[in-house]
């Protein structure tokens, strides 16, 4: 969190007025600034402002092995604010708002060009609001993360509603924008890969697929149905039984209690820290205590990764 805080601190400026701080700052100082990882709403603000563009990329932070980030931002509302104000430009081909539209999915290209990444992943808020309408409408594919509650039942009934007015709407920007402009824009709209269903409480009694306790496994069991009924067929990839069941076959729906709370602490994989020889005093005998359980856990995430995969290669 400290390193997060020190990348805001010294961005604050610049989201004010992002010219205006490049011009305080100097360029040799702004030089040093973007030689260091900096925050989406950084690399969204020349965008939001109509300035020009950087020159060069900021680097990301790495995570791990083949693991980067790019920190988000809570100001980052301020640039969906800009998104809402110049969408209806779209339609007469105005070249900020395209600009503006489609500068999420630009980033995301750039990137993926320079450090070779196979995947960039959006982890987007629990809305669908102006900025999400076009992180999904300009994404090749998205997942929907699911609790097994009521909220989630009627969210996904809201991701379909808004699923077929954006595409709508971008049907209709296409048929006004030259084929120069529509080059911006992704070739196909985007597609559903499948839903995971997490965070639900373990009930032995009822040994089936699931294994919930009876309130989740209620909605759990509406939640594929629900898929089917609000997203449109031609919006999800090609894969049967797509949204029969969460993806990895229901992998990774328990909840690990303080299993992840763990492995936030010592940044690392739940499945590693039984031997990773790092422990405080007060935490070796609770992990000591349950090593098979932390173990085990990585070959539910694995299998996980191996069906998203899957999903993925079908986009």
């Amino acid at each position: 969190m400290e390193n997060i805080h020190q990348i805001w601190m010294r961005e604050d400026t610049f989201i004010e007025d992002f010219a205006a701080s490049r011009t305080n700052l100097g360029e040799s100082r702004f030089s040093q600034l973007i030689s260091e990882p900096r925050s989406v709403h950084f690399l969204l603000k020349p965008t939001e402002d109509g300035t020009a563009e950087l020159d060069q990329l900021p680097p990301t932070m790495n995570l791990g092995l083949n693991v980067d980030l790019i920190p988000g931002r809570l100001t980052l509302h301020l640039f969906e604010s800009k998104v809402g104000e110049r969408w209806s430009g779209i339609y007469q081909g105005d070249p900020l708002a395209i600009r503006t539209a489609t500068r999420v999915r630009t980033l995301a290209h750039d990137y993926g060009a320079q450090n070779k990444y196979d995947l960039v992943i959006f982890d987007t808020s629990p809305s669908l609001g102006a900025l999400n309408r076009h992180l999904l409408s300009l994404a090749d594919g998205f997942l929907i993360p699911c609790s097994p509650d009521l909220f989630s039942v009627y969210g996904i009934r809201n991701i379909g509603d808004a699923l077929r007015t954006w595409r709508k709407q971008f049907e209709s920007i296409f048929h006004f924008i030259s084929d120069q402009k529509r080059a911006n824009f992704p070739g196909s709209f985007v597609k559903f890969m499948g839903y995971t269903l997490y965070n639900a409480k373990r009930y032995s009694k009822y040994e089936d697929e699931l294994n919930l306790a009876k309130a989740h496994q209620n909605y759990a069991e509406q939640i594929p149905g629900t898929i089917k009924q609000s997203i449109d067929a031609n919006n999800m990839v090609e894969l049967l039984g797509v949204a029969d069941s969460s993806i990895g076959d229901n992998a990774i729906i328990h909840s690990h209690n303080t299993f992840p709370s763990m492995s936030q602490k010592y940044h690392m994989p739940m499945w590693k820290l039984p031997d990773c020889g790092i422990l405080d005093a007060e935490d070796r005998s609770t992990i000591g205590g349950n090593q098979r359980a932390y173990r085990d856990t990585q070959q539910a995430y694995h299998g996980f990764a191996r069906d998203f995969l899957t999903r993925v290669q079908l986009l």
